[in-house]
């Protein structure tokens, strides 16, 4: 399975300051965010969940090869299971959640409505990741921008509240596809950047490089 941006992005860029001793990886896909925050922390607990039958069985297989397959599991399950038989809660939850493309509309608005809710119901996962999350913990998330609003407004109902944003562009002159967000239960002021990833194809700015130069052979 391909690696996209998107996750090289979340993982790079959730912050690990508080040192999170338990990390939660929510619909897992090949393991790569739950890899990632186990290369950039000392975090005792990393778990991982998917419940697609192919994208776990590589998922349990990349974290066996790793090395740090000693701190890295992976449940085979749904969200709601998982919820409710774990008792434990997270310092950190992060989610690259299987979001409905943009590039795969239809000239139906109705349908295509239905196709992104279907994908990963938003208010699902904000319900589950509240009851997961412990009191000072922080919920990472990657998104489409013009999802953003929507999101915040779910995850307030649920006693989240966004401190950090990052949006990002693709280039200088593109509009803004994806909003970074970190979350928690206390209400503070939002801190928000913008991030560009390219300047021309394949020519990456400074900043992108300097985020995800740690996860890349060549960059």
């Amino acid at each position: 399975m391909k690696i996209g941006t998107d996750s090289v992005l979340l993982g790079s860029w959730t912050s690990l300051k508080r040192s999170p001793f338990s990390i939660l990886d929510i619909g897992a896909g090949t393991g790569v965010l739950s890899l990632m925050m186990a290369q950039r922390s000392q975090a005792g607990i990393i778990d991982a969940i998917e419940i697609d039958d192919k994208a776990y069985e590589q998922c349990v297989d990349n974290f066996e090869q790793s090395n740090w397959s000693d701190r890295l599991f992976c449940y085979h399950a749904s969200l709601d299971e998982f919820t409710e038989e774990i008792e434990d809660k997270y310092d950190l939850i992060i989610c690259n959640p299987p979001f409905y493309s943009e590039d795969y509309k239809t000239q139906n608005n109705q349908r295509d409505i239905a196709r992104f809710q279907e994908a990963m119901p938003f208010e699902h996962l904000i319900v589950n990741v509240s009851k997961l999350l412990s009191e000072s913990g922080q919920f990472c998330v990657i998104i489409p921008h013009k999802e953003e609003h929507n999101f915040i407004e779910l995850a307030s109902k649920q006693g989240l509240f966004p401190n950090t944003i990052l949006l990002v562009k693709g280039n200088p002159n593109s509009e803004i596809k994806r909003s970074l967000i970190e979350f928690s239960f206390t209400k503070t002021k939002i801190e928000t950047n913008i991030l560009i990833i390219e300047t021309d194809r394949h020519q990456y700015t400074k900043a992108y490089i300097d985020l995800t130069k740690d996860f890349y052979i060549k960059m």
